[in-house]
C-alpha cells in the first residue's frame, strides 16, 4: 500500500507519518511539504529527521500550487490513499496574509482533488477544522450542524468540504476530517501551549486575547493518528465527515493559570477580544466513535505536562 501525506514536515502530518512508518514496514509513505517559514524551519526539519531513516519513506520537497511536480510525483508512485495535512494555518495570521490562505488551502487543494482524480486513487482524507462552525448559540456541534466560519481559515476550510461534494467521481472516496485545536509534543509553537512556555522562558509578557474566557476542545496528537489509521482501514461506501475532538472543551483562563503554576511566569497581559477568534469549540464525536470503536480520548491535564517536558527538552527547535 502506498500512502501519500501531504505536510509531512507538520505537525499532524509528521506525527501520522511516524505512527505509520513505526507499525507497519509493508506500506510505502510519500512525504510532500514546501518547508514555508510560517513558523521554525528548523523544527520542520527536525521533524523530517524522524522519518527520513525510515527505508519505506520517501521526501519530494514541493508545493501544491505546482500542478506539474505532482503530476510527476503521482506518475513515479502508485498511490492508493491520501492525507492532505498541507494548509495555511493560524487563525490571527489571516488578517495580515488572506492571500496565503487562498493560494495554499483553495488553489492547492484544488491542484491536489484533480490531480488525485485524474490517478483514481481510493480514499483521500483531508484536514477541516472545527473553525468551519463558527460561533454558536448551543453546543456540542455536530457533523450535521449548520457552517458558519467567522475568518479566512474557516471559509477556506468550508470551501474544500463544498468543493469535494462537487467533485464527486465513483473512483475516490473523499473523508473530511474536522480538527478541533491539536496539541501534544512536535507541536506548532504558534499554538497557545508553546506559546505561552517560550514567552515564560524569555521572560516575555504574554497577551491573553479576551483575558482568557474562550473555551476550547483540545484533542490530544496521539488520539488524532489513532483515529486516522483506524478510519485509513476503514471501508467506505460514500463521501464522509467526522469531528476529530475530546468532546471536553476547556476554559482557555484555567490553562493560562495551570501553565503559570507550573513555570511560575506571571507577566499576563488581558487585551481585548480580537474577533477572528470564535468563541468557544465543543464537538459532539459520537458518530466517529460509532464508526472507529474509538473512545479513549486523553485527560488534557495528564497530557499536557508531557507538553511542557517535550518543550524542555526541544526548545532550542523552537
Amino acid at each position: 500500500m502506498n500512502i501519500l501525506i501531504t505536510g509531512c514536515a507538520g505537525f499532524i502530518g509528521n506525527s501520522l507519518t511516524q505512527k505509520l512508518l513505526k507499525k507497519n514496514k509493508k506500506i510505502k509513505i510519500i512525504g510532500l511539504d514546501n518547508l514555508n517559514n510560517f513558523y521554525s524551519v528548523q523544527l520542520k526539519k527536525k521533524r523530517l529527521s524522524l522519518i527520513k531513516k525510515y527505508k519505506n519513506f520517501k521526501f519530494y520537497k514541493v508545493d501544491l500550487l505546482d500542478k506539474k511536480k505532482l503530476e510527476k510525483i503521482f506518475k513515479k508512485n502508485k498511490i492508493d490513499i491520501i492525507f492532505n495535512f498541507a494548509a495555511q494555518a493560524g487563525v490571527r495570521y489571516v488578517k495580515s496574509h488572506p492571500e496565503k490562505f487562498l493560494e495554499s488551502n483553495i488553489y492547492g487543494f484544488h491542484n491536489l482533488i484533480e490531480v488525485s482524480k485524474k490517478y483514481k486513487i481510493k480514499k483521500f482524507f483531508y484536514a477541516s477544522s472545527s473553525s468551519v462552525y463558527g460561533d454558536r448559540n448551543s453546543y456540542p456541534v455536530s457533523e450535521i450542524s449548520e457552517l458558519k466560519p467567522k475568518n479566512i481559515y474557516g471559509l477556506s476550510k468550508k470551501f474544500n468540504e463544498e468543493y469535494v461534494c462537487m467533485n464527486f467521481n465513483k473512483y475516490t472516496k473523499y473523508i473530511g476530517l474536522r480538527l478541533f485545536t491539536v496539541y501534544g509534543e512536535w507541536g506548532r509553537p504558534d499554538m497557545l501551549i508553546l506559546k505561552f512556555l517560550d514567552h515564560a522562558k524569555k521572560n516575555k509578557s504574554f497577551y491573553l486575547n479576551n483575558s482568557g474566557n474562550h473555551w476550547r476542545d483540545f484533542t490530544y496528537i496521539e488520539d488524532v493518528v489513532n483515529v486516522c489509521e483506524k478510519l485509513m482501514n476503514k471501508q467506505f461506501k460514500q463521501n464522509q465527515i467526522f469531528n476529530i475532538c475530546n468532546g471536553k472543551p476547556i476554559f482557555i483562563k484555567n490553562v493560562i493559570r495551570y501553565l503559570s503554576n507550573k513555570t511560575g511566569f506571571r507577566k499576563i497581559i488581558n487585551v481585548k477580544n480580537n474577533n477572528i477568534e470564535v468563541f468557544k469549540t465543543h464537538g459532539k464525536n459520537s458518530k466517529l466513535a460509532k464508526f472507529t470503536k474509538y473512545k479513549n480520548f486523553k485527560n488534557f491535564y495528564e497530557k499536557v505536562d508531557n507538553v511542557i517536558a517535550w518543550y524542555y527538552r526541544y526548545q532550542n527547535f523552537l
